[in-house]
């Protein structure tokens, strides 16, 4: 965790002295946020997403996360995460959870405690944040189903209880139709894009909207485990770092490359992912499933 809290700490110190008139949304997940599918990071549904809203954005992405799943070089759950983005010093208008797949098989109470742990982390370093949650993704034709379901429902009840006013946007009931990798479980570019649409359409219906346009370039900072970068200033952590930070978990010199982007620019600043419809957002609301609210 020191190697990713180092690896973020410039950016969003940067994004700390930044202009207060642009919001900040702050993202973590498994393997859909890191940009596992294109294989490149800037072209995650989460850095489109950035691209979209024209908001600062911190993403980190850790292939195999979950609420309870370590994920790659054991870097989650996502509770780990979220305390690496140090949400304090932020003060993030938005927080977004991607997480479930990886959690396929864990006992309901289990996940339910996770999920409440989540967001309490959330609530103790942002209380003034809006959460959302991002639920479990599947392969279309999962022989899975109901133990999905039962993640999924584990997820969606628990951020209900803990927070009333989240956003749950629920891909697996909703059954979201995207573009993937030969009918896998990841998306290609376009679908990560579609992906993105999708979720902007969902929070735009919630009152979270595009900032307008101003001469401060929004700035994304992103890490990304396993995944390539392919926007601009992008280095790759030092492996004997990683190694340090993973050794004793037993990962050492097999761990996945660390990738850390920094990117300005907004919606037109021709970074890849601004093609497919990226820098619109749809007016197709989907079908049912996609926001789930605590009445």
């Amino acid at each position: 965790m020191i190697a990713v809290r180092d690896s973020l700490g410039a950016c969003e110190r940067r994004l700390e002295r930044g202009s207060d008139s642009i919001p900040t949304v702050a993202i973590v997940g498994a393997s859909y946020t890191a940009g596992v599918g294109p294989g490149v990071s800037s072209l995650s549904w989460a850095a489109v997403l950035a691209r979209t809203l024209r908001w600062n954005a911190v993403i980190y992405g850790v292939p195999g996360a979950g609420y309870v799943a370590m994920g790659d070089a054991s870097l989650g759950p996502v509770s780990s995460m979220i305390g690496a983005e140090q949400l304090r010093g932020l003060d993030p208008a938005l927080v977004i959870v991607q997480a479930g797949h990886d959690d396929d098989g864990v006992p309901s109470a289990v996940e339910r405690r996770q999920v409440e742990r989540a967001i309490d982390e959330i609530r103790a370093q942002a209380p003034h944040a809006r959460i959302a949650l991002l639920t479990v993704f599947t392969k279309p034709a999962t022989t899975q189903w109901l133990e999905f379901y039962r993640t999924d429902r584990a997820i969606v009840t628990a951020a209900r209880a803990a927070d009333p006013n989240a956003i749950i946007m629920d891909p697996f009931t909703g059954r979201w139709k995207f573009a993937r990798f030969h009918g896998g479980l990841h998306p290609t570019a376009s679908g990560d894009a579609q992906i993105a649409r999708r979720v902007a359409v969902i929070l735009r219906s919630q009152g979270i909207v595009a900032a307008t346009r101003t001469t401060t370039a929004p700035v994304t900072c992103q890490v990304s485990v396993g995944v390539g970068g392919g926007a601009a200033d992008i280095r790759a952590v030092p492996r004997d770092a990683l190694s340090r930070e993973v050794g004793e978990q037993g990962v050492g010199d097999r761990a996945r490359p660390l990738v850390v982007g920094e990117v300005g620019g907004g919606l037109d600043d021709g970074q890849p992912g601004t093609r497919d419809g990226a820098g619109g957002v749809s007016a197709d609301r989907g079908g049912r499933g996609d926001v789930l609210r605590a009445g």
